[in-house]
C-alpha cells in the first residue's frame, strides 16, 4: 500500500459563508472518493441558517475521503473532505480501491458476476463473500414486503405474516451501507428488525424509513379506548401514502434562522398594521403598456414592478420611515439609501433577498433587479450577503389568492408592506358603480420610530402612485 506524507494531502475546512455564520448542513457531494477535481469546482452544496451555497474547492487534486455523510451538519472549521494533491494524487487510487473492494467484499453479489469499480475497471479482489442464510432468504425477505404493501391498500392478507421474517441470524450482521447505519442509529432503528428490499439483501434508507413508521400504529390502538369520537371509517384515507399520521421535520437552516428572527422581531418592536384598499386599474393597464415597450424586452414586467416603484416614491417623500432602532445606543438611524427587501417562499423556507440601492434604479434597472432576484431565489442560489442589509421589505401574499395580512418585521427594518390579490370588484368610479381592478395594501411598522402619522402618509403615497400611475412622474 502506498503511503502519504501529510503534505500531500490537503484538508478542505467548512468555510463561513456567511457572516459570523457557526455551522451549516451539507446537502449534495458533487464529488467521491477517488474523483479528480480542480481549482475552484464545486464539490459539494451546503446549506446555512440563511441560504444554500456552493462550496468551490482551492486546490487541484484528488478526492480522498469525504468526512461526512449527507445530510449533516458540520461546524464552521471542521475538515469536510481530504484531497491529495501533487504526488499524492497519484497514490490515492490505492486506498480508495482497497476501500471499494472492502465495501464489495462485505455486500453479498450474485454468483459469476464480477463487480466493476468506477473508473478502476473489473474487480480482482480474492476477498471471499460471507455466506448467504439460504436460498430461500430472498424470497423470504420480500414476502413480508408485500404483505405490508396489500395492508396499505386496504388488502391485507388472509394468513398472518411470518414473526421475524428476513431478520439475520444471530451474529450475522445486516447488509447495509454507512450512510444507512447511520440514519439508523440517529432514528433508534435495530438493523436486525427491518426486511431488507435492496439488491441481495441490502438494506436501503426506504426500509430503515419504513421500519419507523411500522412501529408508529402499533401504539394507537392503546389510545382509542379514550377517544370520545367514533373510530373513522375503514375507507378514510390515511394523512400520508405511508399509512403513518404524523411526519416529525427537524428545524434546521433558513426555517431555524427565520423562525428564531420572527420570534425575535415579533416580541422585540411593537408591531402596527394599517390597511388601504385602492383602486389599481391604471396601474394594471400601464403594466400591459410596458410589457408591449422595446424597452422592456426581455424584462420581468407585472404589477409587482410598479408597487415596488410606489413604495421608493413614497419612501422619497416621507424618509424617516427608511430607519431602524439602535437598541444599545438608544438612537434611531436613518438609512439614506433603500435596500428593498423581497420575501420569497422557497422550498428551504421564507427568504427575504434584497435590492441593493434600489432608490437610485430606473424603471428599467430594477424590472432587471427583481427578475434576476426571484430565478435566483427560485433556484435556491440565493447568497447570504444578498439578504444582509435591507431596509424596507415588501410581501406579495396576492399571489396565494390571499386579500390582505398583518406581516411581521423583517429584523432591523422599521417597515413591511404586504400586497393582497387584485380582483375585478365593483367599484363606485367617476359616480358610477364599475367593474375595476382592486386591491388591499397592508403597511405594519416599528411604532417605536414611526408614529401613526408617518406610516398613514406613507401607505397614503403607495395608494396614490397605484391608483394613479402619473404621480411615479409628478412625485419623482
Amino acid at each position: 500500500m502506498t503511503t502519504m506524507t501529510d503534505s500531500s494531502v490537503r484538508e478542505f475546512k467548512m468555510p463561513d459563508v456567511g457572516e459570523g455564520l457557526t455551522e451549516a448542513e451539507i446537502l449534495k457531494w458533487y464529488v467521491q472518493p477517488g474523483d479528480t477535481v480542480t481549482d475552484g469546482q464545486v464539490v459539494c452544496e451546503v446549506e446555512t441558517a440563511k441560504a444554500a451555497v456552493e462550496l468551490p474547492i482551492p486546490y487541484d487534486g484528488v478526492v480522498r475521503e469525504l468526512h461526512f455523510p449527507e445530510g449533516t451538519t458540520v461546524d464552521v472549521g471542521t475538515s469536510i473532505i481530504a484531497v491529495a494533491v501533487g504526488d499524492g494524487a497519484a497514490a490515492v487510487a490505492e486506498p480508495v480501491q482497497e476501500a471499494v473492494a472492502e465495501t464489495v467484499a462485505e455486500e453479498p453479489k450474485p454468483e459469476g458476476r464480477q463487480p466493476v469499480l468506477v473508473g478502476y475497471g473489473v474487480s480482482t479482489s480474492a476477498t471471499r463473500r460471507r455466506p448467504r442464510k439460504g436460498a430461500e432468504a430472498p424470497a423470504a425477505a420480500q414476502a413480508p414486503s408485500a404483505a405490508i404493501q396489500a395492508e396499505l391498500n386496504g388488502h391485507g392478507p388472509a394468513a398472518p405474516a411470518p414473526a421475524a421474517p428476513a431478520a439475520p441470524v444471530t451474529g450475522d450482521r445486516p447488509l447495509a451501507k454507512p450512510p444507512v447505519r447511520k440514519l439508523a442509529k440517529d432514528l433508534g432503528v435495530d438493523l436486525a428488525t427491518v426486511v431488507p428490499s435492496g439488491p441481495d439483501g441490502i438494506i436501503t434508507r426506504e426500509d430503515v424509513h419504513a421500519a419507523v413508521s411500522a412501529t408508529t400504529p402499533a401504539a394507537e390502538p392503546e389510545a382509542a379506548p379514550a377517544a370520545v369520537a367514533p373510530a373513522p371509517s375503514p375507507t378514510a384515507a390515511p394523512t400520508s401514502y405511508d399509512g403513518t399520521r404524523e411526519t416529525r421535520v427537524p428545524v434546521k437552516g433558513v426555517r431555524k434562522a427565520t423562525a428564531a428572527a420572527m420570534v425575535g422581531s415579533a416580541f422585540t418592536a411593537p408591531h402596527v398594521t394599517e390597511f388601504v384598499t385602492v383602486d389599481v386599474t391604471r396601474t394594471m393597464k400601464l403594466v400591459e403598456e410596458l410589457k408591449q415597450d422595446k424597452e422592456y424586452a426581455g424584462l420581468r414586467v407585472n404589477p409587482l414592478l410598479l408597487i415596488a416603484k410606489a413604495l421608493l416614491v413614497a419612501i422619497r417623500r416621507n424618509p424617516d420611515i427608511n430607519a431602524s432602532w439602535d437598541e444599545a445606543a438608544q438612537e434611531i438611524v436613518v438609512k439614506h439609501y433603500v435596500n428593498l427587501g423581497i420575501a420569497a417562499a422557497t422550498p428551504r423556507g421564507l427568504i427575504v433577498p434584497n435590492i441593493k440601492d434600489a432608490h437610485a434604479q430606473t424603471l428599467p434597472q430594477l424590472a432587471g433587479s427583481l427578475g434576476e432576484l426571484v430565478s435566483t431565489a427560485r433556484e435556491g442560489k440565493t447568497s447570504p450577503a444578498a439578504m444582509q442589509g435591507g431596509t424596507v421589505t415588501i410581501t406579495n401574499v396576492g399571489v396565494f389568492g390571499v386579500d390582505t395580512g398583518t406581516p411581521i418585521l423583517n429584523p432591523g427594518e422599521s417597515a413591511i408592506l404586504a400586497v393582497g390579490a387584485i380582483k375585478l370588484q365593483p367599484w363606485v368610479h367617476k359616480g358610477k358603480v364599475k367593474p375595476r381592478q382592486v386591491t388591499t395594501l397592508a403597511l405594519s411598522f416599528d411604532h417605536r420610530l414611526v408614529d401613526g402619522e408617518l406610516g398613514s402618509k406613507v401607505l397614503a403615497d403607495v395608494a396614490a402612485v397605484l391608483e394613479q400611475p402619473k404621480r411615479l412622474i409628478s412625485w419623482a
